[in-house]
């Protein structure tokens, strides 16, 4: 008994040394912070019994997949609590943050710590996406530096993908299982993300110019038809005041995917072979901007026109369209008055729709720059310009196209990305 008892008296210092260590985290904070930092670990626990961190990746894959970010976030979250160094986790959470636009928060989340890490220590020549990630949440020489490894990996992948396809010449091809092999169209968009660099943040940098240019040449080498490298190239020209040769390389581009947007409208088609020919949305405003630039007006409308039934909740979208509208015209009227005729009834009937129209788009411009809180008054300052000469905002007739007034942004997150991102012009 007495044993037994000296047992007992032992095994209490045991525990209370041992409690410590056990509770090493939670030194130095409040009672509260405890109490979730200890529902956050037993809900990992739980999650680490029930699911395996493959399980939950496909689960991260399926949503990312049906475009659904922020569920695909969550699991992508909970397989990083179960194993924080996975690499194919750390890869889909840089896209997550990519797609969901919060480049800040990506930058200060331990993810991109230890996914550095593991690029250089683990495997830094094996998967390209990773630096392309990382290309997306830096800017200015850290993203070429990223996107320039990225490129290495592609193409060193894309040499032992040519010397497989040779040593197996002439035998029976194994069923391709990979999906996610690299192609020229990757290495395409790396380029062209490199050449956007030194078109905005490192645009005043020696050379800048020049290593666009290179970079461009370098993409359209790989896929001489990717809309976004020809846009790219125009853009570029137009820089460089070569405003002839930009409008071809524009034209080009905007062939390629705008008859496949305005049949995909038509037929209201999802077939993902079409949609993937179609630039992202961003993208697509750039070019509305640079066919007004080049007085493609017709051309400019057909885009914002996609752009607006695709998304009608973007300000400069109907800010352009507004615009689009005052100079054609001021275009029309222009070329009755070179032409010194007398003003035709015809005339007369085309001038006021486009001022209708102009009036419309633009008095929408104004009632979604309100709902939204934007922030540019450059721009707010041109709408009233134009509103001005065109004849004054519309009443919200019935007919007229005006928002609904009991529109409200979903979320404080929500209202910051629609106000800041359309906002350049």
């Amino acid at each position: 008994m007495g044993g037994q008892a000296k047992g007992k008296k032992k095994s209490k210092p045991k525990r209370k040394e041992n409690r410590p260590n056990t509770d090493a985290g939670f030194v130095g904070l409040s009672p509260q912070e405890r109490m979730k930092l200890r529902v956050h670990e037993k809900a990992k626990k739980k999650t680490a019994e029930k699911y395996s961190v493959q399980q939950l990746l496909e689960k991260t894959e399926e949503c990312m997949d049906s475009f659904d970010f922020e569920m695909a976030g969550l699991f992508c979250q909970r397989a990083l609590d179960v194993d924080s160094t996975n690499l194919l986790a750390l890869d889909m959470q840089g896209h997550i943050c990519s797609e969901l636009g919060d480049t800040q928060k990506a930058k200060g989340i331990s993810f991109v710590q230890v996914l550095s890490f593991l690029l250089l220590e683990l495997s830094p020549d094996v998967g390209h996406s990773k630096y392309m990630y990382l290309g997306q949440i830096h800017t200015g020489q850290e993203a070429v530096d990223f996107y320039t490894k990225g490129i290495q990996v592609l193409l060193s992948a894309l040499d032992k993908q040519v010397q497989t396809t040779q040593a197996q010449a002439g035998a029976a091809a194994p069923p391709d299982e990979d999906t996610e092999l690299p192609t020229a169209k990757d290495v395409c968009v790396a380029y062209c993300s490199m050449a956007e660099i030194y078109l905005t943040d490192l645009c005043m940098e020696e050379g800048a110019a020049d290593k666009c240019k290179d970079f461009i040449e370098r993409a359209l080498q790989y896929r001489h038809d990717n809309p976004e490298a020809l846009q790219l190239m125009a853009s570029y020209l137009f820089s460089t005041e070569r405003n002839q040769e930009g409008k071809e390389y524009l034209l080009k581009s905007v062939a390629l995917w705008l008859p496949a947007q305005k049949q995909s409208a038509a037929s209201s088609s999802t077939e993902e072979d079409m949609q993937n020919e179609i630039p992202p949305y961003e993208s697509r405003v750039t070019t509305a901007k640079l066919l007004i630039e080049s007085e493609e007006y017709e051309t400019a409308v057909d885009v914002l026109e996609g752009l607006l039934e695709e998304d009608d909740e973007v300000v400069q979208v109907w800010y352009l369209s507004g615009w689009v509208c005052y100079l054609q015209f001021e275009k029309a009227k222009e070329q009755q008055e070179r032409e010194g005729r007398e003003v035709m009834e015809e005339d007369t009937e085309e001038w006021k729709a486009l001022k209708e129209a102009g009036r419309s788009y633009l008095t929408n411009t104004k009632k979604l720059y309100s709902k939204l809180r934007c922030d540019d008054q450059p721009m707010l300052e041109h709408v009233d310009q134009l509103l001005g000469d065109l004849g004054g905002e519309l009443e919200g007739e019935e007919g007229d196209p005006v928002l609904d007034e009991d529109y409200e942004p979903c979320s404080d997150e929500e209202e910051e990305g629609n106000a800041e991102a359309p906002m350049e012009h």
